[in-house]
């Protein structure tokens, strides 16, 4: 073969012709390799987080009758405390009366004063109210913890400390 003119331009094209070598192509694809796994792991990590933070519940707020709440249900209702019992106490309005559970934050029944008229927000169910929130008559609101059922140990019945069922 003998080189001309035209031989030779198309030699010197193939070998100026721009291929990536091939470990730049594998750090190329090494970085976008790193880059999806990080989203990935951005998004899995986001996703965590919103399935581990507890879940807002919102009540009415307006305040129901005491006795119009329905079983299984967000609501918000307003009264005088009658009675205190540790971290359960009695609220009460012109149509009834309900005992509210505050759980753990109301430990040693300091939360609520006897008369007090005070505005209670949670689930109302198997005849009481699980407390989320306590509104104050000068505003001032304490948090409770998420308005729900007991957690059920493994016979159905309350846990008891140690995540067995409760033993009397």
């Amino acid at each position: 073969m003998s080189i001309t003119p035209e031989t030779e331009t198309k030699h010197h094209d193939d070998v100026n012709h721009v291929h990536p070598h091939p470990k730049k192509r594998s750090v190329a694809a090494f970085a976008v390799g790193a880059i999806a796994i990080l989203a990935v792991g951005v998004a899995g990590g986001a996703g965590a987080m919103k399935l581990t933070q507890p879940k807002a519940e919102l009540a009415p707020i307006v305040p129901v009758a005491i006795s119009a709440m329905p079983d299984d249900s967000l609501t918000s209702i307003k009264g005088k405390v009658v009675e205190i019992f540790g971290n359960k106490f009695i609220i009460q309005d012109e149509s009834g009366r309900a005992l509210v559970e505050t759980g753990r934050e109301g430990r040693g029944g300091t939360l609520v004063n006897k008369d007090e008229v005070v505005t209670v927000q949670g689930r109302f169910d198997d005849g009481f109210l699980h407390g989320s929130y306590i509104v104050h008559e000068d505003g001032k609101t304490n948090p409770l913890g998420p308005a729900g059922k007991p957690p059920r140990g493994p016979e159905g019945g309350p846990r008891g400390p140690e995540g067995g069922p409760h033993k009397p």
